[in-house]
C-alpha cells in the first residue's frame, strides 16, 4: 500500500527491539513505523526531515506499519515473512542483528550457527529460513542476462558469480535495469571477482546509494 513514507521525525523509542518505533508526520497525519533499533540510531534528530520505505502488516486484530531506511532491508523483511513460522516480530530481530547483506551472505552460504546468534531464533528455525529463502534468492528465473561488455575485465569475472548475484537483486525486486547497473559498478571495484557475494555486497552498497 505504501512504498515510502517522507517527512518529519516526531519521536523515537528503541528502549529495546520489540518496541523500537519512530512515529513520521506527514500531511498532519502521524505515522507510528515500528522497526529496529539500529534504525532508531540511525534515523537522526527529532524534528529533521526522514524518508522511511515502507510494508503494511495487515492482522485480524490490528494494521501496523513497519519501515527501514533503506528500500534493500524493506525488502529482506518482505522476504523473511514469506518463511512459516516468521513474524513481524521475528524479522525485526533478524534485521536488527544482521546488516541487510550479513543476512543474506549466512542464508546463502547455509549458515543456521550465524543466524541463531538473533534472539529468539534456534538452530531449527535457522535452518528453516535458510531451507525456504536460498532457493528464493538464487534460483530467480529470467531470461534476461546482465550485460557487461562494457566491464574492462569482465573475463575475470565468472558468468556464475554473475548470475547468482543478479538472481538475489532480482528476488529482492529490483529491477533488471537496475541490477545491471549495480553489478556493474560493483565489478569495477570488487577485489574477490569470482565471489557472488562480494559481487553482491558491492551492489547492494552501490544500491544504497542511489
Amino acid at each position: 500500500m505504501y512504498d515510502y513514507i517522507k517527512g518529519t521525525l516526531i519521536s523515537k523509542l528503541a528502549s529495546n527491539t520489540k518496541s523500537a518505533s519512530i512515529v513520521v508526520e506527514n500531511n498532519g497525519i502521524g505515522y507510528q513505523i515500528n522497526t529496529t533499533s539500529r534504525n532508531v540510531a540511525l534515523a537522526g534528530e527529532e524534528g529533521c526531515s526522514i524518508k522511511v520505505y515502507t510494508t503494511l502488516i495487515h492482522r485480524e486484530d490490528a494494521m501496523l506499519v513497519c519501515g527501514f531506511l533503506n528500500r534493500e532491508d524493506r525488502d529482506i523483511f518482505n522476504i523473511l515473512l514469506s518463511v512459516s513460522g516468521v513474524g513481524m516480530k521475528v524479522a525485526l530481530v533478524l534485521l536488527d542483528e544482521f546488516s541487510g547483506y550479513d543476512l543474506i551472505s549466512a542464508v546463502i552460504r547455509g549458515d543456521y550457527k550465524e543466524l541463531s546468534r538473533a534472539k529468539g531464533v534456534g538452530p531449527k528455525l535457522a535452518q528453516k529460513i535458510i531451507l525456504e529463502l536460498k532457493d528464493k534468492l538464487i534460483n530467480w528465473q529470467n531470461a534476461t542476462p546482465v550485460d557487461v561488455s562494457d566491464i574492462a575485465d569482465e573475463k575475470d569475472i565468472p558468468d556464475e558469480a554473475l548470475s547468482e548475484a543478479q538472481a538475489v537483486l532480482l528476488s529482492l525486486g529490483y529491477s533488471i535495469q537496475e541490477a545491471k547497473n549495480a553489478i556493474k559498478a560493483a565489478c569495477k571495484v570488487v577485489v574477490k571477482k569470482d565471489s557472488s557475494e562480494e559481487i553482491l555486497k558491492e551492489a547492494l552498497s552501490y544500491l544504497a546509494r542511489e
